[in-house]
């Protein structure tokens, strides 16, 4: 098996030995001097051709595969050709097809390429220079010495398996000087070198940020080239269910905080030749690695490309926080509560997402993942409707939407017929309280906001074995008392419980917390101006939403612009079958799911 990658990663042929390995030694002498290959004689260049003549004819009567590195290569003359132009396009930011792309500001190493260096001791210089090399201890060069040929083993301790590295140093020590004395590198990565995923690397930076990934780099001293070989082994537990989307049925398996574990539960569930999976690098100093998952024949392109190219030009220095900094970054939401991604940490969730012509994306370290483009109807839906039959999970929707508008609405409406007792229909007379609390009600509807959010962050950082006594502290303690000495009354801490739990049944969690802000200014508002208070910011708010796009998409589709059929897939839980094609809003390639009925 034979893997290349070409040191400029442009998806071209570049010869394995690198900058001047690529013609013949004549050639190099002639570039190097100029005056005296002009007073070479056309004898001279005729036996120089006779002489190439006969060594490729004895390559090509030899049983193994050499290398070539002259201009019998194939390819060698077209690189040559074209290695000023592909010079030009990665300095002004162009990839290439079939590398990881990079996005975001780039470091001033990667502008200056440095070649790896033929000499072992210069290659630890600049590892000591670059990495840290004898400062960091995790940074590991281990030289051995295999058929007389100086070698050095660079690796991150702690990113490698073990039991791959031992069995390939194992192979290389039955190394002779025969076989590794006219061509080492050819010989280390056709024959001797017993890993299934390896590459030739040229480029001094790009075998750094291989082994800062996690790779592996086999320097070969007098060869100007690394081996990157592929032997990751990341931190990583094991997949769980999300804590945030449980469900009574279906998988258990969550996505984790590793990339390739990631990626490769979702392509369990799709195993559609067209799902691409496209990598690039994003920050300059963190080099995290994001992927943009879609299914080519499905996704629509300008919504691909428009999401890869705001991914693009990301310019930061890092993404330690991950996916939540890349939204920011690309996102621009300014003040705005409401979130215009979904977030989702189950992988059947983002498969089905894919398969209705959304795009999402993978950000390494984060156990959740962004579908693009998404809109306020998404965010009001779980996995757990899809999991029952259609009149089930109908009926769970509506529960859950009831208690969306309840932990919206529930609390200024209360609030609004207590201060105007005459809006209060007659079925409603028992509505209000007897008497007052010590504090004015609109402080008692703050402190119990403030109060619960306190409580939620409390439990978040409370550990399992105190929770119960946390519990018990907030149910009684706080709420008990508080109405005991007068400083709340019931009703009040009534409400705000139904008005939470709404909170909670909310599908996302950044939703909810966006709900909560609303309900807020909405209970200020009804407190100073009543029912016009009550109308202005519920129509502000309504109107924030209209406004808004996610990426380019409405976000209160399919209520505006008005979609009849969108909007009854989303009030009832269709079945299957007659779930028969795709959003609108996204504008597939492919709108039927299903053949047409005959």
């Amino acid at each position: 098996m034979r893997e290349w990658n070409t040191g400029n990663n442009d998806g071209g042929h570049t010869p394995p030995h690198g900058q001047p390995g690529a013609m013949p030694a004549h050639e190099r002498d002639r570039m190097v001097q100029p005056d005296a290959a002009e007073a070479h004689n056309s004898q001279e260049g005729e036996g120089a051709k006779a002489t190439e003549g006969n060594r490729q004819r004895s390559r090509e009567q030899s049983s193994q595969p050499v290398w070539a590195v002259d201009a019998s290569w194939p390819g060698a003359l077209q690189d040559g050709q074209q290695q000023d132009s592909v010079n030009q396009n990665q300095s002004a930011g162009q990839h290439q097809g079939g590398s990881p792309k990079r996005g975001g500001a780039q470091d001033d190493r990667h502008e200056k390429r440095q070649p790896v260096p033929h000499k072992l001791d210069d290659f630890r210089q600049l590892l000591e220079k670059s990495v840290g090399l004898g400062d960091s201890f995790d940074v590991v060069a281990r030289e051995m010495t295999f058929g007389k040929r100086r070698t050095s083993l660079f690796f991150i301790n702690g990113f490698v398996k073990d039991v791959v590295l031992t069995e390939v140093l194992k192979r290389l020590t039955y190394l002779t000087p025969e076989q590794v004395s006219s061509d080492a590198l050819h010989a280390f990565f056709e024959l001797y070198v017993p890993a299934v995923q390896v590459t030739a690397e040229h480029d001094f930076d790009k075998v750094v940020d291989a082994v800062l990934a996690g790779s592996t780099a086999l320097f070969i001293e007098d060869e100007g080239t690394a081996l990157i070989i592929d032997a990751k082994q990341f931190p990583a537990r094991s997949p769980d269910e999300p804590t945030l989307e449980r469900v009574v049925r279906g998988s258990r398996d969550g996505f984790v905080e590793t990339l390739m574990v990631n990626v490769t539960l979702v392509r369990r569930r799709l195993r559609d030749p067209g799902l691409r999976y496209e990598i690039m690098k994003i920050g300059r100093r963190t080099q995290t690695d994001v992927c943009i998952a879609y299914i080519n024949d499905i996704a629509n392109p300008k919504l691909v490309e428009s999401i890869k190219g705001k991914l693009e030009n990301v310019e930061l220095d890092g993404l330690p926080m991950a996916d939540k900094q890349l939204e920011e970054a690309t996102v621009k939401r300014g003040w705005n509560p409401y979130p215009l991604v979904r977030y989702s940490e189950r992988p059947d969730v983002v498969a089905s997402h894919l398969l209705e012509g959304n795009v999402a994306v993978f950000v390494d370290t984060t156990p959740s993942v962004m579908i693009l483009p998404t809109t306020f109807f998404d965010l009001v839906q779980h996995a757990e409707e899809n999991r029952q039959t259609p009149f089930i999970g109908t009926f769970l929707r509506w529960v859950r939407f009831l208690g969306i508008l309840a932990s919206l609405f529930l609390l200024p409406l209360w609030f609004l017929y207590v201060l105007q007792p005459e809006l209060k229909p007659a079925a409603l007379a028992f509505i209000g309280p007897s008497e007052l609390g010590r504090l004015p009600l609109v402080l008692q509807f703050v402190l119990a906001e403030l109060g619960v959010d306190l409580m939620r962050m409390a439990s978040v950082h409370t550990p399992t074995p105190l929770a119960t006594a946390m519990s018990l502290i907030a149910a009684i303690l706080i709420g008990d008392v508080a109405v005991k000495t007068g400083l709340f009354i019931n009703e009040v801490i009534l409400y705000m419980a139904v008005a939470a739990i709404g909170m909670f049944a909310t599908p996302s969690y950044e939703l909810g917390l966006a709900n909560r802000i609303v309900r807020l200014l909405l209970i200020i508002a009804v407190a100073v101006l009543h029912v016009p208070g009550f109308m202005l910011v519920s129509t502000l708010a309504f109107i924030v939403l209209v406004m808004e796009r996610s990426y380019n998409r409405p976000y209160m589709w399919p209520l505006i612009p008005f979609d009849a059929r969108a909007l009854w897939s989303i009030l009832l839980r269709v079945p299957v079958l007659h779930n028969r094609t795709r959003p609108n809003l996204l504008q597939p390639q492919q709108l039927n799911k299903m053949p047409p009925k005959k």
